[in-house]
């Protein structure tokens, strides 16, 4: 018999550990910029040296930060799970631990795009500049998506969830749509585990554990009753 399908949708609680601040903790603004100026698409159109400013320092911050224990126990779980990571944050922190199946919902830090073809892609590790061109001679932009933008790697995450055995919410307020509502997508018998320092309100859910804790304590928890349910 396989591997059960673990699905484990993360968001900005479980980098916050690893030292990469999130834009809900300090009243809508993230690092002291609002996110109208820095993360939609009219800001890009306004003040693109702003916004380029603003992720090659967030870059940088990630390029510093470490895995923490709750990524590396994901990717632990490997060993006893087929796990797929669908992710809300920008970061590399999951690929670094060592997790296989990683689907960023949001985009990657550590890309850029062209601003005429979204599906032409370049890996960056130092700062963007102003007039960076992609070969179809569009301006390259960070490959992100913004807030008031569509969020196209949905199509992708459904399928994923609607197929788990087992559904894991960790480090994530459940407010961000549409990521907000794949935990609608699970079957109705499948376990569900949230884990948060807050435990967000869920509505129309059956067999749900609440493991109300930081996502390094909650996921030495999880693991615990994952694998004692499983021997």
């Amino acid at each position: 018999m396989g591997k059960k399908k673990l699905v484990v949708l993360t968001g900005a609680g479980i980098s916050a550990e690893s030292g990469l601040r999130t834009f809900r903790d300090s009243d809508g603004l993230w690092e002291g910029f609002n996110i109208e100026d820095v993360a939609t698409p009219r800001a890009w159109k306004k003040n693109p040296q702003l916004v380029l400013d603003f992720y090659n320092q967030r870059r940088k911050n990630v390029l510093e930060a470490m895995p923490n224990r709750a990524h590396l126990g994901l990717a632990e779980l490997e060993e006893h799970f087929d796990v797929h990571i669908i992710t809300q944050n920008i970061d590399d922190l999951h690929e670094r631990a060592g997790s296989s199946k990683i689907l960023h919902l949001h985009g990657e830090i550590l890309k850029m795009r062209s601003e005429k073809n979204e599906n032409l892609i370049y890996d960056i590790k130092g700062d963007m500049q102003f007039d960076d061109k992609a070969e179809d001679g569009g301006r390259l932009r960070p490959n992100i998506v913004w807030f008031e933008e569509p969020v196209p790697m949905m199509e992708e995450a459904i399928p994923i969830v609607n197929s788990a055995d087992v559904f894991v919410v960790v480090g994530t307020s459940l407010v961000v749509y549409p990521a907000a509502g794949l935990v609608h997508y699970t079957s109705f018998d499948v376990p569900k585990y949230i884990l948060d320092k807050r435990i967000p309100q869920i509505t129309g859910q059956s067999n749900v554990v609440a493991i109300e804790k930081p996502a390094t304590e909650g996921i030495h928890d999880l693991m615990e009753l994952l694998l004692g349910a499983k021997l």
